[in-house]
């Protein structure tokens, strides 16, 4: 998905079509075909100067209207990166119904133009052309942007909703899971053991540190030409980096074994199976819609905002992600060929980092407000019903106790230390007997 931006309409290839279809109209007035527009009633049969009136009537309008809409999205954005934080705002330069909007105006703007100047009304009866199909299209087109100006002002008042953001990010999250973890329910989750017969002694000591070209963030990894290269190499690589990581130019990105089969060209070669950004992506990164929810937890939970509702509904939705995490199969960082030969060693995403990555910020920054203290305890309440492997249940189990503990520390009422004892009772109760 491309970012939104004031020439995303580019990318959609609104312009591209809007002249293919000025061109055509234009080419059907000329040759006097109107079909059963004419039978009807419907093509236009003004003069000239009428002509020219509508087209820059509609014209006119349609650039007031785009540059309103303009100023109305800057204004959702500005909100967004206020009230959300700026990771979010890509979420809304991603939003294909503003763009769909923004090209309409532009693009009716742009046929108007178009036909207009195709118009001539000096001279004899021979020179003048009035397009009156093209005009009867243009007509059509300012009432599909009249719809699209009210289905505008309700989409922009919508999507700057915490809930809808909220919601949204929590799609992306449970979209990233599905992508990035095969679906495996209700199996305990295989331990990953490092095959340390196939990993050489003096692997750490002697193997060539192939150095990044650049610095950015790991967007994504060609994992499958990683691996054509280690097999035609006969290499073992190690890659030090997940999507996610930022990563310093000359850098070890990754590990190569024997360091003999190491050249500049290989070097290239495995740099570009690397897709290095400015910005983190959901791509092949689960962790960043989590630390999307996160963010917006911690500006609701902050004293400027104290705004603990909204946190509630982030945690709520970081538990169905993770719930539905715990019962996917995590892939093993281990990678062989054909013949059973290890060529690739990944860096591995486990459930516990995830688990550290969701709660252990709204955990501390949370600490002295019940009710997301409480809700955080309800949610691994919620996730332990899904949780079938003993090690993931002991993660579960250290947070909770974690959270409990901040909350003695900073709770001073009996009452509420009292039903946080209680919902921790049940999460210990739920962890412990799976």
């Amino acid at each position: 998905m491309g970012k939104f931006s004031p020439f995303a309409i580019f990318r959609n290839d609104f312009p591209g079509s809007t002249i293919a279809l000025a061109v055509t109209m234009l080419t059907l007035d000329r040759e006097g075909y109107y079909g059963p527009l004419e039978s009807w009633g419907w093509i236009y049969v003004g003069s000239t100067d009428g002509a020219r009136e509508v087209l820059s009537a509609v014209s006119g309008s349609m650039i007031t209207v785009a540059a309103t809409a303009f100023s109305i999205t800057i204004v959702a954005l500005q909100l967004a990166a206020a009230n959300f934080g700026p990771r979010l705002l890509r979420n809304f330069m991603q939003d294909t119904g503003n763009q769909v909007v923004l090209g309409t105006f532009i693009a009716t703007f742009i046929y108007c133009l178009l036909v207009l100047r195709t118009i001539r009304g000096d001279g004899d009866d021979y020179d003048r052309f009035i397009p009156q199909i093209s005009i009867t299209v243009a007509t059509g087109l300012a009432l599909v942007s009249i719809g699209m100006l009210i289905y505008f002002i309700h989409h922009a008042s919508t999507i700057i909703q915490a809930s809808h953001v909220i919601s949204e990010a929590g799609a992306d999250l449970d979209r990233a899971v599905d992508r990035l973890f095969p679906e495996h329910i209700g199996v305990n989750q295989p331990e990953f053991k490092q095959p340390l017969t196939e990993i050489p002694d003096n692997f750490d000591t002697e193997a060539c540190k192939i150095k990044a070209n650049n610095s950015g963030y790991v967007q994504a990894i060609d994992d499958e030409e990683l691996m054509k290269i280690a097999c035609r190499e006969r290499l073992l690589l190690r890659i030090n980096y997940r999507p996610g990581k930022f990563v310093v130019k000359d850098q070890a990105l990754v590990t190569a074994y024997p360091p003999e089969r190491v050249n500049r060209q290989l070097t290239n070669k495995i740099n570009d199976a690397f897709i290095l950004g400015k910005q983190r992506t959901e791509q092949q990164d689960v962790e960043f819609p989590i630390n999307q929810l996160v963010e917006i937890t911690l500006r609701a939970i902050s004293p400027s905002v104290n705004d603990p509702f909204t946190a509630i509904r982030c945690i709520d939705q970081l538990s169905a992600g993770l719930s539905r995490l715990v019962q996917r199969q995590f892939p093993s960082p281990y990678r062989y060929d054909e013949r059973h030969e290890l060529r690739v060693i990944a860096e591995p995403v486990t459930f516990e980092g995830l688990v550290d990555a969701a709660f252990n910020q709204i955990r501390q920054y949370g600490k002295q407000d019940v009710a997301v203290i409480i809700r955080l305890l309800e949610a691994i309440a919620t996730i332990a019903d899904y949780t079938c492997d003993r090690k993931d249940r002991a993660v579960l189990l250290r947070h909770a106790a974690a959270i409990k503990r901040d909350s003695y520390e900073n709770v001073s009422d009996k009452l509420d230390k009292q039903d946080i004892d209680e919902q921790y009772l049940v999460v210990e109760k739920s962890l412990r007997s799976g």
